[in-house]
């Protein structure tokens, strides 16, 4: 819905030909977040086509088609575009041109149902340019404006995120997960808060807390998280990180707060089998992501207190997250918070930063803390460890969310086809 309105009655979705650029899918490695949308939505509308409705897909020259995945999505075109990120920063600006002539080309070839309109969904960092069809962009990612000195150090990136900013400017409907994001991009990028849609986001569909003990369902499920802690060296008792290890992140801050847990002592009440400090498991990391962590944590000390996995199915991971006690994410920035919906669709409590997303989503399900505060977060730590009262509260809140009528991918599926109705007929 628009920020600050009310929501009146939807426009009737109806099958439009859309535009999607899925190149994030062939290399998900370099925008993760993007990846998990795209796959979660497409996944969506594959399960549940809509009459009418085709896709027109971009890919990169020579990789394969990540569509693939997806039978049941009714492709009716595939462009393929140079490899753009072999020009680094210059792909911001090169990537709007290439994009818009396949738009223009889009809407011009193959057969349509007769009175079937097409509409362009930007997802990834590359909106086409000038005039031409309908564009609806999700906006994923307040990073590079929020942190322009990571994001924003060469004339080029500079140059391109400002363009990347007025096409998003330019767009007829900028969906977002939060009115906390929704707010942030007017503030940000003046994008007009007439042009925002809200469209909360899902946890992933592999997600969900573990049967109850005792049936077959609930003693297998466990069986195998204690076949997957051992494995990984972890105790019964841990915590886990499933965030991307980026310049969003604040692993420095979880450090130090782990660091300052060891030196202030183990709490009287812990119970004895518990270990002390706090034990995360770092998931899905790669191999550059467990060298430079494993540096960091052995410069603060608290070098033993870090296990990590490989890449995992997603099934694993889910096991890995719902054993969890809670799931941790320090962030300095994140629009998205997927990990921390994740953990709540698996009945997992959080501790989070208070920023972007994070506040709405997590509520009472979790502990928040402000970035870059280490002692806050150690005593968040602390509490979501070896506080049992405080554990039940945050628990049984996020137990809550991830039982009975929860929010599915095809809640956004179908909020998000009502944005294409609404974009493609001028509303």
């Amino acid at each position: 819905m628009r920020l600050g309105e009310g929501a009146g009655p939807p426009p009737a979705p109806s099958g439009a030909r859309v535009l999607v650029d899925v190149r994030p899918l062939q290399d998900p490695d370099r925008a993760p977040a993007t990846a998990v949308y795209l796959r979660s939505l497409l996944a969506a509308y594959a399960a549940d086509p809509l009459p009418g409705e085709t896709f027109v897909i971009l890919l990169d020259l020579g990789a394969d088609d990540p569509t693939a995945a997806f039978p049941g999505l009714p492709v009716v075109g595939k462009r393929r575009l140079p490899i753009t990120r072999l020009f680094r920063s210059g792909a911001l600006t090169l990537d709007p041109f290439l994009v818009r002539g396949a738009a223009i080309a889009s809407g011009r070839g193959g057969e349509r149902p007769a009175g079937s309109r097409v509409v362009a969904h930007a997802v990834a960092g590359a909106l086409p340019i000038g005039p031409g069809l309908p564009v609806v962009a999700t906006l994923l990612d307040l990073a590079p404006w929020e942190l322009p000195g990571q994001y924003q150090r060469s004339p080029a990136a500079r140059f391109g995120q400002r363009l990347r900013a007025q096409l998003l400017r330019d767009a007829d409907a900028v969906l977002v997960g939060s009115a906390a994001v929704a707010r942030a991009a007017t503030s940000l990028l003046r994008i007009r808060p007439s042009c925002l849609r809200v469209i909360p986001l899902a946890g992933g569909d592999a997600f969900a807390p573990f049967s109850m003990e005792g049936t077959e369902v609930g003693d297998a499920q466990r069986a195998a998280l204690a076949a997957d802690r051992e494995r990984f060296g972890i105790p019964e008792r841990y915590l886990v990180y499933t965030g991307r290890h980026d310049a969003r992140h604040d692993l420095a801050t979880l450090l130090d707060a782990l660091a300052r847990l060891a030196a202030a002592g183990r709490p009287p009440r812990l119970a004895r089998g518990v270990p002390w400090p706090p034990r995360i498991l770092l998931v899905n990391t790669t191999p550059d992501d467990r060298a430079a962590a494993a540096v960091a944590a052995a410069g603060a000390g608290v070098g033993e207190l870090l296990h990590y996995t490989p890449a995992l199915p997603a099934d694993q991971v889910a096991r890995l997250v719902a054993g969890a006690r809670a799931a941790v994410h320090p962030v300095v920035s994140d629009a998205a918070a997927l990990p921390v919906l994740d953990a709540l669709a698996a009945g997992t409590p959080v501790v989070a930063s208070a920023t972007g997303a994070l506040s709405e989503v997590v509520g009472p399900a979790g502990l928040l803390v402000e970035p870059r505060d280490p002692d806050r977060l150690a005593h968040a730590l602390r509490a979501a460890w070896a506080d049992d009262r405080v554990h039940r509260g945050i628990a049984g809140a996020a137990a809550a969310r991830g039982a009975g009528d929860r929010r599915t991918w095809a809640d956004v599926a179908r909020e998000t086809r009502r944005v294409y109705a609404e974009a493609a007929t001028g509303r």
